[in-house]
């Protein structure tokens, strides 16, 4: 495994445990092209899959026909101006107004470790794990450097990649378009995978066929959105779970975000990701430099549970900080459903006792502890606590929840500003906003200039003051609008196209600040619920609230969206009161219980007003957490069965790493009359091995659950839902 340079076929090869990636230079030129990326190979043979030696051949032996050849070779990192009448990667203007560019192969670097990625959040490793390959690429008319950044991890099939321009000509360079990676490859009936959605209803899976031309999923809200996840996969037909290739690509940015796959007229498909160029316009001068985000890569040829994994232990090892990614986080309960805006000290401390009898561990405040805070018309910005709701402040509610024995959270929401709002009555201009037009509220709230280092300091002070104030250990960074009406007083007319990307970068450096001045504090980030869910804000908090939908059964489709990349215990899942409040279902109380395990678990209810049956539900609920939360924040996912596919009833398990249990949770969506039990075919197990199911003592062998399926009980109405604990005898 690691990183290899053929100097007499000059192919470079990238290898994984189970994978290979190659590309190599052509041509006295030196351009950049992509030769494979699947299955592990023994060795780089494969030069010849360029076609470069078919017409119409490389330059240097057809030079009338160029520009064939690069409208139809697999470049690496294609560049815009020159021929390739293809998407690019790369485009550029120079003072001149030209828009011409065409980067040679210059050198390389091999070595261990992974660097950091200036400004952006990126997976990280040492040298004992990991190794990276840097490519250099110039063009030495614009005077520009391309530098192509490669990670492989020495036990994960995942490839990252990123590029850098640097500036090493003598005038100003704009960038009108700087994506993170390509993959060009010929097409085999690929469908694409993505993740679609909308408020409350995130990360829907979704397949489309390929078709010629250019389709794919971005976003030009500002956020990674709701809307679309900043992933895209190509699979081989009849995709499943376990058989089948996909090739999956993920942006770590939370911003606008282009991923696309062009179909070109001789079948070969072109993938590529990064910063959507929609109102994109970075002006590089003489020594400077821009970095692209990281993109992560992972080829499966077993299906898209292998896939899922790989995400999975990738994120886990290699892009969540800080303390709280190991470590089982507190059950909290959060009074937002419970309360909205009406509460007070009192309201809360009653939430709060009957909370601790129950065994949960946090109480998390949200939105109305701040200025004339009583609905969302107002008081956005104002972050001082209102005494007459909580007397004391913050500092006599945390004492009173600590007595109880309870941990303190807090909600908040930095990056927004109300109309109705002293700060925005002392400082209009700290909106967003195009001068001359009033900007569009959203939510009824503008959002903060933070490119402007006033602004982010502003909104720093009052961020450090808060947790400073009392004992604090666990903030709900949320974000409830988009980005609109692009403009910033702070920055001159010529560096507007700068805004969308300074905004994520000055978000990512309140988040840099905030984690490294509070070391010990859990972040959950959130964005009207999943507006924001991208690797990128994991690189800062180790969870984010998936959804703001909470009914159970909804969740179930919401959360295998989610699931299918990211980890469990990133998963904002809480127990919600029913009818609920947005789907206005009822569904059992263990059934909700079992849908939240599969996520960090907590509640979202007003635990003095549930009907004691449910009430008396949660402390074996909360010992279920603490008994199963390591297996389910470390153990190995998959995906049995999918609602979303069957429309009857949904079924994961989470496998121990050392294999010595595993735990399957099984869910009837729709009950059914006059049919037999069910059985469900078990995953990931060891054929020759006895497991005893704990809930009903039955032993079986490894190969019989995986190959015949485990026995499902009857279950008598619809939302039911059952746990299956395989202990290995």
């Amino acid at each position: 495994m690691g990183i290899s340079y053929n100097e007499k076929t000059r192919i470079f090869k990238l290898d994984t445990p189970n994978t290979s990636y190659c590309f190599g230079v052509e041509d006295s030129f030196g351009y950049l092209l992509h030769h494979y990326y699947g299955r592990r190979l023994a060795a780089d043979g494969v030069g010849y899959l360029t076609r470069t030696g078919e017409y119409p051949f490389t330059p240097d032996r057809n030079g009338r026909e160029k520009l064939s050849f690069l409208n139809a070779a697999p470049f690496e990192y294609p560049m815009g101006g020159m021929g390739d009448f293809r998407e690019h990667c790369l485009e550029i203007r120079t003072r001149e107004g030209y828009n011409t560019l065409e980067a040679g192969f210059r050198d390389y670097e091999i070595r261990r470790g992974k660097r950091p990625l200036a400004g952006l959040p990126a997976t990280f490793g040492t040298e004992a794990d990991c190794a990276s390959l840097t490519v250099r690429l110039t063009d030495d008319v614009v005077g520009l450097t391309v530098e192509l950044e490669y990670t492989v991890f020495e036990d994960l099939d995942a490839i990252t990649r990123s590029a850098r321009i640097c500036n090493q000509g003598k005038g100003t360079v704009w960038l009108t378009k700087a994506l993170s990676a390509c993959l060009d490859e010929e097409d085999r009936d690929f469908s694409m995978l993505s993740l679609h959605g909308a408020w409350a209803r995130e990360r829907g899976i979704q397949y489309r066929k390929l078709g010629y031309g250019r389709q794919g999923v971005f976003s030009e809200r500002g956020v990674s959105s709701h809307q679309d996840q900043p992933f895209l996969g190509l699979t081989t037909p009849g995709i499943t779970q376990t058989q089948g290739e996909v090739y999956g690509f993920h942006l770590v940015y939370s911003g606008n975000f282009e991923a696309q796959t062009e179909v070109s007229q001789f079948n070969m498909t072109r993938t590529l990701l990064g910063i959507n160029p929609y109102n994109f316009c970075w002006e590089l001068k003489p020594g400077e430099a821009f970095q692209t985000p990281e993109v992560v890569m992972v080829y499966s040829c077993a299906g898209l549970g292998s896939m899922t994994r790989t995400y999975h232990d990738l994120y886990r090892r290699h892009l969540i900080r800080g303390p709280w990614r190991d470590r089982k986080r507190p059950v909290l309960i959060n009074n937002w459903e419970a309360t909205h805006f009406d509460f007070d000290l009192e309201k809360l401390l009653d939430i709060a006792r009957e909370a601790a009898k129950a065994g949960i561990e946090m109480l998390v405040m949200d939105d109305g502890w701040f200025g004339n805070r009583f609905d969302d018309n107002r008081a956005l910005g104002d972050w001082f606590v209102n005494e007459e709701k909580l007397p004391g402040g913050l500092d006599r509610l945390a004492r009173e929840l600590n007595g109880l024995g309870l941990k303190f959270g807090l909600w908040i929401e930095p990056e927004m500003v109300s109309p109705d709002s002293d700060l925005f009555r002392s400082h209009p201009d700290w909106a967003i906003q195009t001068p001359g037009r009033e900007p569009g509220r959203c939510r009824n709230q503008y959002v903060l200039d933070l490119t402007r280092a006033e602004v982010l300091e502003y909104v720093w002070q009052r961020i450090r003051s808060i947790l400073s104030s009392a004992n604090i250990e666990y903030v709900k960074w949320d974000m409830n609008r988009q980005l609109s009406d692009l403009g910033s007083l702070g920055l001159p007319p010529r560096r507007q196209g700068e805004l969308y990307h300074r905004y994520v970068l000055a978000v990512y450096e309140l988040q840099e600040r905030l984690v490294r001045t509070f070391p010990n504090l859990l972040l959950e980030n959130c964005s009207g619920g999943g507006g924001r869910f991208d690797p990128g804000m994991l690189y800062y908090s180790p969870q984010i609230w998936c959804s703001d939908n909470t009914d159970a059964v909804e969740r179930l489709k919401i959360q295998e969206g989610t699931a299918l990349l990211y980890p469990l215990s990133t998963i904002g899942a809480h127990v919600s009161d029913c009818p609920n409040h947005y789907m206005g279902r009822t569904v059992p109380f263990e059934t909700r219980g079992h849908v939240a395990l599969a996520g960090t678990f907590g509640y979202e209810l007003d635990v003095t007003g549930i009907s004691g049956e449910d009430r008396a539900q949660i402390p074996g609920q909360v010992a279920m957490y603490h008994r199963y939360n390591d297996l389910v924040r470390e153990g190995d996912y998959y995906r049995l069965a999918s609602c979303r596919e069957n429309g009857a009833y949904d079924c994961w398990q989470i496998n121990a790493k050392d294999g010595s249990q595993a735990l399957v949770t099984y869910v009837q969506v729709m009950s059914r009359v006059n049919f037999p039990s069910r059985r469900v075919r078990l995953e990931g197990l060891e054929p020759g091995k006895t497991y005893r199911v704990e809930q009903t003592g039955q032993t079986y062998g490894g190969d019989v659950l995986m190959y015949a399926g485990l026995p499902v009980e009857p279950l008598s109405g619809d939302f039911r839902s059952r746990q299956y604990t395989l202990i290995r005898i």
